[in-house]
């Protein structure tokens, strides 16, 4: 998977003038900025997009707001904290990138495009996925467990690069994607299981496709047990048919045929 890490000066600005103040002198900025040039502020909210799709060649309808910023001491001081930041995430990212690409290659088998990272602020507190091809990031790496932030990224990527589902199907595609970044990758990462990890709401879906997702990882019918008892998840094998099939599929397609099997899958207890 390939990847840039930048600090744009448009996309800092614009994140900078349109998410969640940071405080200090960036606030006061803001709020002059707000009171002087209110016509010019509404109008650079609409930049965003076209940022992001083409960041090299965006010239805006009207550059007096970014000009100020630009021009502002304040600004010089954020910029170079974003620098720095950057360093940081691009660190972090590069000494994981076997793994990441592993995930996307051996798991999610879905063609990726390159990605461009619009690293800001990282007090902004965000992670936004605008387009396919571009996310913001603007977020503390939490030291004593900076892998949070790469299970962020990837599961942006991942949810973002598959079609999207209708309400019967968005916890499919939700628990499906979490089992192949916050519980497999994350399980590689670590060197432990972590299948026991993420959204609450989704724990029984997971446990009901965990049979079909071993399968679908390639785990030999042998080594099904093994799987349960490294994952703390249990389930009866002689009552689930092996589908061989399921390792030729792409996330995609597994989730596809998740969906349409629901009733096999899901085994809820006869009362």
């Amino acid at each position: 998977m390939n990847t840039k890490f930048i600090v744009n000066d448009y996309a800092l600005i614009w994140n900078l003038l349109f998410q969640a103040s940071v405080g200090g002198s960036l606030s006061s900025l803001k709020e002059k900025l707000w009171e002087t040039y209110r016509n010019e502020y509404n109008q650079t909210y609409k930049d965003k997009m076209e940022i992001m799709k083409d960041y090299k060649n965006f010239i805006p309808n009207d550059d007096t707001i970014y000009n100020i910023v630009i021009e502002n001491r304040v600004y010089d001081k954020v910029k170079k904290q974003a620098e720095k930041y950057r360093l940081e995430v691009m660190r972090l990212w590069d000494k994981n990138k076997k793994e990441a690409d592993n995930l996307i290659q051996k798991v999610v088998r879905i063609k990726i495009p390159e990605y461009t990272f619009f690293v800001v602020n990282k007090e902004l507190g965000i992670v936004d996925h605008p387009t396919k091809g571009s996310m913001i990031i603007g977020k503390m790496i939490d030291p004593k467990n900076p892998y949070m932030m790469l299970y962020e990224i990837l599961m942006n990527i991942v949810m973002n690069n598959i079609k999207v589902y209708d309400e019967a199907g968005k916890d499919f595609k939700k628990a499906i994607v979490e089992l192949a970044v916050l519980n497999e990758y994350a399980t590689n990462l670590n060197k432990r299981s972590c299948y026991l990890s993420g959204d609450p709401n989704l724990l029984s879906l997971k446990r009901w496709i965990y049979p079909y997702w071993l399968m679908y990882l390639g785990v030999k019918k042998e080594e099904l047990y093994t799987y349960m008892a490294r994952d703390k998840i249990s389930f009866d094998q002689d009552k689930y048919a092996y589908e061989k099939e399921l390792k030729k599929m792409n996330l995609e397609e597994f989730i596809d045929f998740c969906i349409r099997n629901k009733r096999y899958i899901i085994r809820e207890p006869k009362s």
